[in-house]
């Protein structure tokens, strides 16, 4: 009897849910506690519990993934779906925005931003290629004699004179550099000599007179060398100013000019060609491009062929004027220099500005060349 009461007391304090599984009091406290802390407690994967003061050993920390297990394996779930997940669908709990439009978006830009460069270098090519064909066509059918050509032929002539006058001011500036080179070597070889005379004057009592007289005489000589040096040097420096710089300038132009008109008539026997032919749908549009396109170049072509006209108008002033200056300057230079008259010389030099430099200015000093 009194077993019989004891089992039936027993029995009564193990409670039975549902599905007929048993769990302690202590488990169903446990986890009405988790759940609380869950809802109302900060988020459980970035926290810990504690034990001990601060600074305690180690082993007092408890991770949470730990209580969370405990608890998903006591009600026969999986961690995935442990507190976290609950809390991340919770209204008000923040969920960061994905990022997947946003990069989608990105690269599709850039996919048309790239393909927007490539269709506008294959159109760029393109047409350079058509160009170059058209062009390479019609140099081809000008030098067979099959086909016509823009010819003006004043300004064809005044280009012809123009190459030929700098083909020879090109040789005038060739000879008046070599004759600076070897006057100048002349002039130091006359300093050389002048100070070796001295040094002999000195040196030999018996010729102190004759060796004298010649250092004198070297010295002026050299004097006067670099006098005339410098009005040849003045003398180069213009010429080769106004044949690499200034006829340089115009003969580009003037290339320009020549590449505009073998453009300009590529287009021409272009549209010829094209109204000839058969006037359909198809054909009508070509002409009507081929004509934009042939008012372009000829439009192009008188622009370059004015802009020519000036500037041989403008360089042939500009030659009289310079050569005026530096052909006198040349020969009053020379005449002084070989009569001997030391003050007509400076007085030339003066009289057109030139600056002299000392002999071997331009050389580096010695310091400089350590």
């Amino acid at each position: 009897m009194t077993d019989s009461i004891l089992s039936k007391a027993a029995t009564m304090e193990i409670p039975i849910n549902s599905n007929g599984d048993t769990r302690m009091a202590e488990d169903d406290s446990l986890e009405q506690d988790l759940q609380q802390v869950m809802v109302s407690g900060p988020n459980l994967n970035e926290t810990s519990i504690v034990s001990g003061g601060y600074g305690g050993a180690a082993e007092g920390i408890i991770p949470t993934s730990s209580i969370k297990d405990i608890r998903s394996k006591s009600r026969g779930i999986t961690p995935s779906h442990s507190a976290s997940s609950r809390i991340a669908n919770q209204p008000g709990h923040y969920k960061a925005p994905s990022m997947h439009h946003s990069s989608s978006n990105s690269s599709m830009m850039s996919e048309e931003a790239t393909r927007g460069v490539a269709v506008e270098k294959f159109d760029s090519v393109k047409k350079w290629s058509i160009n170059t064909y058209k062009c390479t066509k019609q140099m081809f059918s000008e030098r067979f004699g099959r086909g016509t050509k823009t010819v003006d032929l004043e300004l064809e002539a005044q280009i012809d004179v123009l190459r030929e006058t700098k083909f020879k001011y090109e040789r005038i500036l060739r000879l008046a550099q070599e004759l600076t080179s070897h006057f100048y070597n002349m002039v130091q070889t006359q300093q050389a000599l002048g100070d070796t005379f001295a040094d002999l004057s000195q040196k030999s009592p018996e010729l102190q007179d004759e060796f004298g007289y010649n250092a004198e005489t070297q010295r002026l000589l050299c004097k006067n060398g670099e006098t005339l040096l410098g009005a040849i040097n003045f003398f180069v420096s213009s010429i080769n100013t106004l044949v690499n710089k200034t006829m340089e300038d115009t003969l580009m132009t003037i290339k320009m000019y020549e590449n505009a008109r073998l453009e300009f008539d590529a287009y021409r026997t272009d549209l010829e060609e094209l109204s000839t032919g058969p006037r359909d749908a198809a054909a009508m549009v070509r002409i009507e491009m081929a004509q934009q396109q042939y008012q372009i170049q000829r439009e192009k072509y008188e622009r370059l062929r004015s802009d020519v006209t000036i500037k041989l108008k403008f360089l042939e002033e500009n030659k009289v004027k310079v050569m005026h200056k530096q052909l006198l300057l040349f020969h009053n230079a020379i005449s002084a220099y070989f009569a001997g008259n030391q003050q007509q010389l400076e007085q030339t030099l003066r009289q057109f500005n030139v600056k002299l430099k000392p002999l071997g200015s331009d050389k580096p000093s010695w310091l400089e060349e350590q």
